[in-house]
């Protein structure tokens, strides 16, 4: 039976040539007890659908009902989730809880509210922390408080506008879980808005895909057995099919090829090769163990004595060789990258790059920030040119001009090189620091999860436009981060580390893939699953905070065969 309907529904928002068109004739309807999920790029309208199925929104045409009734307001038969907690800051858990309790049951007692709140708190895993204040839960945590707030509302429809975008990916995972629980044993309606396709994959009955102009996509049947394990699914054949579909059909309708351009990089010298050709100071580079971590340790002092983050990391890397770098939180990867980068000072051991020991800040070693941390009042070119013009002091202004145009056009901003930062999308601003970081020409290239603050479609874009640039460049490289795709797809080999404190090299697997790289030929690529499941049985046997084990660090696995978490 259909509780929810969209009919030929449209949404603007201002008037005249201001008038901007969010969502395009929708026509939806939503089972009752159903799962679904709406998936799609930032901006295509995924919040305000969402909105209007909550009555905070009015459709500028058509009509939304509930139970076939127009929707005009808010109202508890309809709970909404939002990414953003919004608890009572000086409320403890069961208090935030209770205030839903409160509105919803004023008539029971207070024995019966509290044990309809302790209900509610127990069904997301939070009995242990009922007295504590926001201020002392993590992310995950807070969220989790907001799905039990919403529940205990027992509304008949879970409306969840991207919960768990601002987790991290073990926490995401973990609370993703507990939603499909709690929507099993409740059998509510649920709608989700998310971005991320395993996501919708795990906890749909349906997904349909939001194009970007505002118009619904393709609609995607969900039929894998229920529960779904995340770790199982990587062997499951219709998961892996369904997982590629979706994938390539949000990939034709949402990326462009954003990174052609024509322009020709000028031959001039960087301030730290040999002072007179490229090519010449190409060739005085080594080729062998171009960059040596060397039992590298990073220790900090604490009140309680000596903390060693980072122990006895060993590492080679050959020139031109692109490395992924990937553990949960606290394993010490950015505390790795910055020490190559000179930015944080080395405890004991040693790292030398190009045969010379990387000694502070150098513009050799360029870094790739979450935040690429540009200077608002000026435009992407001379975000650019900041660094361009010290780096070739020998070089003509017009040379220089051709090396941040050259660039910029390869990460797709020709049309927007002129546009002052604060006027970039946060997508935007991560493609002028990536041209930043080329346009050094650094020996090094550092990446501290550059893609961690977008959302997982964006990323993919420029994931394309990383591997684009990086094959016309083949600067040795390493990437941070904690997503297993984006690890597979970019290296040449993924280094795990063990948790920390005390974190070191667990496993190195060898990627073994045909570049160029596109995620589309990935996913088809028989090894790739293979892979993936490599660095799954890793991350899962060190989920729990597992502490290092004996094993060589550097050991090289056999892509060809799994190996089973220990």
């Amino acid at each position: 039976m259909s509780v929810l309907e969209f009919k030929n529904v449209s949404k603007s928002f201002g008037e005249g040539a201001s008038r901007t068109d969010v969502l395009k004739d929708i026509n939806l309807t939503v089972e009752d007890g159903e799962f679904l999920v709406l998936l799609g790029f930032s901006g295509t309208g995924k919040t305000t659908l969402i909105n209007l199925m909550a009555g905070l929104e009015r459709p500028t045409k058509g009509h939304v009902k509930y139970k076939g009734l127009p929707i005009t307001e808010p109202s508890p038969e309809r709970g909404v989730i939002f990414q953003n907690y919004s608890l009572m800051p000086w409320l403890t858990v069961n208090g935030n809880v209770g205030l839903a309790v409160d509105t919803m049951f004023p008539g029971l007692s207070k024995a019966e509210k509290a044990e309809k709140v302790a209900h509610y708190v127990k069904m997301v895993g939070l009995s242990h922390a009922t007295t504590r204040r926001p201020a002392e839960l993590s992310g995950g945590m807070r969220q989790r408080v907001n799905v039990a707030r919403a529940l205990a509302m027992d509304p008949e429809m879970l409306l969840l506008d991207e919960p768990l975008s601002a987790l991290d990916a073990l926490t995401r995972g973990n609370l993703a879980d507990e939603i499909e629980r709690i929507w099993e044993a409740n059998k509510k309606t649920c709608v989700l808005i998310t971005n991320d396709v395993d996501e919708a994959i795990v906890l749909a009955d349906r997904i349909i895909a939001l194009n970007p102009d505002g118009t619904l996509g393709q609609e995607f049947k969900v039929s894998i057995p229920r529960p779904r394990d995340r770790t199982e699914m990587n062997h499951n054949e219709t998961f892996k099919t369904l997982r590629a579909e979706v994938t390539t059909y949000l990939m034709d309708v949402g990326i462009e090829a954003k990174v052609e351009g024509s322009k020709l990089l000028p031959d001039v010298t960087p301030i730290h090769g040999v002072p007179t050709a490229v090519k010449k100071a190409t060739e005085g580079m080594i080729e062998e163990r171009f960059l040596d971590f060397s039992q590298l340790h990073k220790v900090y002092p604490t009140p309680k004595g000596p903390l060693t983050v980072v122990e006895d990391f060993n590492l080679k890397l050959n020139k031109g060789e692109f490395i992924s770098l990937i553990g949960h939180s606290g394993c010490g990867k950015s505390t790795v990258l910055t020490m190559a980068a000179g930015l944080n000072e080395i405890s004991k051991g040693a790292i030398k790059l190009d045969g010379r020991h990387v000694e502070g800040a150098d513009p050799e070693r360029a870094v790739v920030f979450q935040s690429p941390s540009l200077f608002p009042w000026l435009t992407a070119k001379e975000n650019v040119s900041v660094g361009v013009d010290r780096v070739y002091p020998r070089a003509s202004q017009a040379e220089r001009q051709d090396v941040v145009e050259y660039y910029l056009e390869r990460v797709g901003l020709a049309d927007s090189m002129d546009k002052p930062a604060a006027d970039l999308s946060n997508g935007m601003k991560q493609r002028v620091g990536i041209a930043r970081a080329f346009a050094l020409s650094p020996k090094l290239l550092l990446l501290d999860e550059p893609f961690g603050m977008l959302d997982s479609l964006t990323r993919w874009e420029l994931q394309e436009v990383l591997m684009e640039v990086w094959s016309r460049t083949k600067v040795t490289a390493i990437c941070v981060t904690h997503d297993v795709d984006e690890a597979i797809l970019l290296a040449d080999r993924v280094v795990m580390m063990t948790n920390g404190p005390q974190a070191t090299i667990g496993k190195i697997t060898n990627v073994d893939l045909p570049r160029p790289r596109t995620r589309k030929a990935l996913l088809e690529h028989p090894d790739y699953y293979a892979y993936r499941q490599e660095v799954l049985d890793f991350l899962e046997e060190y989920e729990h905070g597992a502490k290092p084990k004996t094993k060589p660090a550097n050991a090289t696995m056999s892509p060809s065969k799994p190996i089973a978490a220990e």
